[in-house]
């Protein structure tokens, strides 16, 4: 006599867990997870972030001050808005800063940030040992 339920199907493993078949081929190794470069847009987001707190200011005391919407500052600071240059400039004016310094700082930013992976053979990877930056119009 069964100890299972009429209506209970029971299961039996035809091979222990993790086990393969005879003859299938050798299992691949998983690829490593691809990283993803930061946005620009993310990483000046985090540096006017980082200036502002560090400056123990608040977003509405920094947004006054550039004269950009206190709403507009915050999804800049959080990646989500492409800011121009003209709003970029004004909201680093407000923390003490020039363009170039935020565009320098960003830049430091993604070579820190990208350094972690550069050597893994991505293609298009440049094989410069300048450290520089450029930007276009």
């Amino acid at each position: 006599m069964s100890n299972h339920l009429p209506n209970e199907a029971r299961v039996i493993p035809l091979r222990p867990h993790g086990a393969r078949p005879a003859g299938a081929p050798p299992r691949q190794a998983q690829p490593a997870p691809v990283v993803k470069e930061p946005l620009w847009r993310d990483l000046v987001g985090d540096v006017l972030r980082r200036e502002r707190l560090a400056q123990e200011r608040t977003l509405k005391d920094v947004a006054e001050e550039a004269r950009i919407s206190m709403p507009y500052l915050s999804e800049v600071e959080r990646g989500r808005k492409e800011a121009s240059s003209e709003v970029l400039a004004a909201a680093a004016h407000a923390l003490g800063l020039n363009l170039c310094d935020l565009l320098t700082r960003a830049q430091g930013e993604l070579t820190r940030v990208t350094s972690r992976y550069a050597g893994t053979g991505r293609r298009g990877a440049s094989t410069s040992s300048h450290d520089g930056m450029c930007l276009a119009a």
